[in-house]
């Protein structure tokens, strides 16, 4: 579908659903409204409301970068790997049951933490301190880092067992980001922001929307942490694939893999766009370039899509990273109760208790929904439902 909404602002804002609330409008118009973006700005089928800036929102500046329009999981994104196995190797008494506990015995999820550094996260975190980083010269937090590499956290984190619907191949499908270190990294980054704006007295429509400008050590700062917390969450979710594929051949035998489809859909990148070159900051939205392949995962109980860009310049090449929320965690676990949830994630072995009550699909916008209004932005590869879902 092509566009569905423009709303008014400086530049235009170019929304591909009519499914918008009215502070995520409200939000977009004010980044629309920031005096560098670069022609307009560009709101997926799964935007929302977001803290900082719209989840799902692409923003091309010139001159200028705002941290929070990035968001506090810098690099969080999805990682997918194809393997040989047919779906029917899945299938035996307790199967799904010890593939799930051995994937939770093997890798750390919600708060948990490694109890010794996997040897590359151990690398990437040496490198850091060798170039100076700030972001990890805080021995407590470096150490913490070190121990989270090849962890995934909570929220809407996952590690899935799929299976194709058309060719019934088992896939490996996980979401996660740059844990506690992209976190607070992030956070530094925004406070101190706001602290240049306030020193030069800069009237921004949102004080959420500080920027730093290039050419400015503040900016060269961010820039350094950002790539280097951007790797980190590569980082992690290479290593969580690798044990996720050796519990899966623990369970079912051997097997080949294709080459992993890896997709940030929370980071910045330099571009050239419109035949210009850009500063492109996607937030909650994944690279689209004609031919590339993406991840637009759905919730818990409905299955996901791996994806071909079609390299849509008015999107800036890019897509929803996913169904999207439709309303807030607090209003999920008001309005749903355990009986929901394991009604709408029947047939999927995964946690079915209050703890994971906000993540309910009925929280989420439907993911065909979401595809089918980005039917300009992607072609679907594949489509994959979950059999096995693991989360913090």
């Amino acid at each position: 579908m092509p566009v569905r909404r423009v709303l008014n602002s400086r530049v235009p804002v170019k929304v591909w659903t009519d499914d918008v609330e009215d502070v995520a409008a409200e939000q977009l118009k004010r980044t629309g409204a920031l005096p560098f973006v670069f022609k307009h700005v560009a709101a997926m089928a799964d935007t929302h409301w977001g803290l900082g800036a719209t989840v799902g929102s692409v923003i091309a500046t010139k001159g200028a970068v705002c941290p929070a329009a990035v968001g506090v999981d810098i690099g969080c994104g999805m990682a997918a790997v194809k393997t040989s196995l047919p779906a029917s190797a899945l299938e035996g008494a307790g199967k799904l049951s010890r593939l799930r506990a051995s994937i939770e015995r093997g890798i750390p999820v919600g708060f948990h933490q490694r109890k010794d550094p996997h040897p590359k996260g151990a690398a990437l975190l040496a490198a850091a301190v060798e170039a100076d980083l700030p972001a990890v010269t805080n021995d407590s937090e470096r150490k913490k880092a070190a121990h989270q590499c090849g962890t995934l956290g909570g929220g809407n984190h996952f590690i899935e067992i799929c299976v194709d619907q058309d060719d019934a191949r088992v896939w490996v499908l996980l979401h996660s980001g740059s844990r506690n270190i992209g976190k607070i990294t992030a956070e530094r980054h925004i406070s101190k922001a706001r602290g240049v704006m306030k020193k030069l007295a800069v009237s921004l429509p949102d004080p959420d929307l500080a920027y730093f400008a290039t050419g400015t050590r503040e900016f060269d700062d961010y820039v350094r942490d950002l790539r280097w917390c951007q790797d980190f969450a590569r980082t992690n979710r290479d290593i969580m694939v690798e044990e996720v594929l050796k519990n899966l051949r623990h369970v079912v035998g051997d097997f080949h893999t294709e080459p992993a489809v890896n997709a940030h859909h929370n980071y910045v990148a330099w571009e050239r766009h419109f035949g210009e070159d850009v500063i492109v900051t996607r937030k909650g939205a994944i690279r689209a370039g004609r031919g590339e392949l993406g991840i637009i995962p759905g919730s818990m109980g409905t299955g996901s899509f791996i994806v071909r860009g079609l390299g849509n310049p008015d999107s800036f090449e890019s897509a929803p990273h996913g169904a999207g929320r439709k309303m807030s965690r607090g209003e999920a676990r008001r309005r749903f109760t355990q009986e929901d949830l394991a009604r709408q994630t029947e047939g999927v072995e995964c946690r079915k208790d209050a703890g994971v009550l906000d993540e309910i699909p009925g929280a989420y916008k439907p993911i065909g929904e979401v595809i089918e209004n980005s039917s300009d932005l992607v072609e679907v590869v594949a489509r994959l439902k979950q059999v096995v879902c693991v989360k913090g």
